[in-house]
């Protein structure tokens, strides 16, 4: 978990305690939870060895979480969690914490083998803007020619190929549950 401080220090003074970070509370953020839910099945789908992210609550934002609590980028407000983006928002905040602490792209498009971005569906290469509702993973392609809707938040399973799809519906059933 990073924790940097932006209350400026005189010399000879103490420093501002830190505030304590602490696991967020079942119904306390509801969209948000929603929104990481939607985004926890594509983790599921594509780094199964993973456990689930949670939710992390410091300094009157939510962050998202590996499972052991560490964290890395941008809170979601309260703000962000009332508007219609919060599945963008959580999608970005998933993606930033899983590269940052496992250092590795995610999610990738298995079509070019490059990282995937959450944008609104069916934006253009050129587009500069929020992500919005109905958030997909967006492919830029090989030379940004190429650029396509990998598949909406959540939906990843679907786009994965067939060998791969196969092998997470066994890897479900040997765990016992269904998707």
């Amino acid at each position: 978990m990073n924790y940097f401080s932006y209350h400026p220090v005189e010399r000879g003074s103490a420093r501002p305690p830190r505030p304590e970070p602490r696991r967020a509370e079942p119904g306390e953020w509801p969209r948000v939870e929603a929104a990481l839910a939607i985004v926890n099945r594509d983790l599921a789908a594509t780094l199964p060895d993973q456990r689930p992210l949670v939710l992390m609550v410091c300094d009157e934002k939510v962050y998202v979480a590996m499972a052991d609590g560490c964290w890395q980028g941008n809170g979601i407000t309260e703000a962000d969690a009332d508007s219609s983006h919060v599945l963008g928002y959580v999608a970005d905040a998933a993606q930033e914490t899983v590269m940052e602490l496992l250092w590795q792209v995610w999610p990738v498009c298995p079509f070019h083998k490059v990282g995937t971005h959450s944008r609104p569906e069916g934006t253009t290469a050129d587009w500069e803007g929020e992500t919005g509702e109905g958030a997909a993973w967006w492919c830029r392609g090989h030379h940004g020619d190429d650029c396509h809707d990998l598949a909406q938040v959540g939906e990843l399973a679907g786009a994965l190929p067939g060998k791969q799809r196969r092998e997470l519906r066994r890897a479900e059933r040997r765990r016992g549950g269904a998707r």
